[in-house]
């Protein structure tokens, strides 16, 4: 019979690829901090034996060929069924220790996510300058966008709750899944809050699969691209009011001259101010139509949000 945390099944999800010399250390720190929850490793299809080291440790593993960080939270976000699920990087640099108070944090306040915020310690040399400063620009570049409340939006520590994760529509590869997840509290409105973590440095012999320039790229990608989806009104006016401020800038000279001579010299200049204004037109309505659009989608979602029922907040035992 599967245990229950405070009566809710808690899973712990770890997403792997080639971590087979900290696999086994990381699930029995989290069995130890939370022996109540399930452990499941997620294999990205790696080479070096992690999904052996994983099942002799006790984890239920499971195989994604689709190689991606966002590939194998969208299985497993599709396989695993729980009330609360605590997804943490198999690498052994997030503190597991914190997983039971982010828990207690999510079902004492009625949240749906929880953010471990990484505190470098020791030589902190996974969360390297460049890494966060890349943080910082992209976290506030999702708070201006979107709206603000998240420090630390490209940790991997996240406990959630199963509405959440079940209605979330994951679509990214790779490592911009924590930007997609973040947005998507944004715009659903999910209650979110943060909890302080430790975030150490890979055991010796262990690599980092994290690029800072291309994924951080890929991370800024998306963010643009999420913002054409899920913000074209701001988008398309902020276009027609450029086209037509430009055309308006053209074809003023020539309308005083108009006034002036009667008379129109400049045709080629008179004609592109004219496809100016229509351009701008067609962008406005085009903004107008887009956000309709996005209204009936994000009351889709939130919808199916509000179908499933959250965890229950029982008193803490």
């Amino acid at each position: 019979m599967t245990q229950r945390y405070r009566g809710n099944s808690v899973a712990v999800i770890l997403p792997c690829y080639n971590e087979a010399l900290v696999i086994a250390s990381v699930i029995a720190s989290f069995r130890q901090a939370l022996p109540e929850a399930q452990i499941f490793v997620f294999d990205n299809a790696s080479s070096d034996g992690t999904e052996e080291a994983a099942r002799a440790a006790g984890a239920v593993v499971r195989q994604v060929t689709q190689r991606g960080k966002g590939n194998v939270v969208r299985r497993l976000f599709a396989d695993v069924d729980a009330d609360i699920f605590i997804m943490a990087d198999g690498d052994g640099t997030y503190e597991a220790q914190q997983c039971r108070r982010m828990v207690d944090k999510l079902l004492d306040n009625g949240l749906d996510m929880v953010v471990g915020t990484r505190v470098p310690v020791g030589a902190g040399g996974e969360y390297r300058p460049g890494h966060r400063l890349g943080n910082r620009l992209l976290t506030g570049t999702v708070g201006r966008m979107f709206g603000p409340g998240f420090t630390d939006m490209l940790s991997g520590y996240r406990v959630l709750s199963r509405r959440f994760v079940k209605s979330f529509p994951s679509l990214s590869r790779g490592f911009e899944i924590e930007t997609e997840l973040t947005i998507h509290a944004l715009e659903l409105r999910a209650p979110f809050g943060e909890v302080p973590t430790a975030y150490g440095s890979r055991v010796e012999g262990s690599r980092s699969k994290l690029s800072t320039v291309r994924d951080g790229l890929l991370i800024a990608e998306a963010i643009v691209r999420l913002f054409v989806r899920e913000r074209p009104r701001q988008l398309y006016l902020a276009l027609a009011t450029i086209v037509a401020i430009v055309a308006l800038l053209l074809a003023i000279p020539i309308f005083m001259e108009y006034v002036e001579t009667g008379l129109v010299p400049r045709f080629p200049t008179a004609i592109l101010a004219g496809l100016g204004m229509i351009a701008s037109l067609v962008l406005a309505a085009t903004a107008v139509i887009l956000d309709s659009v996005v209204t009936g989608r994000t009351e889709a979602k939130r919808l199916r949000y509000l179908e499933i029922a959250g965890p229950r907040a029982a008193d803490a035992s």
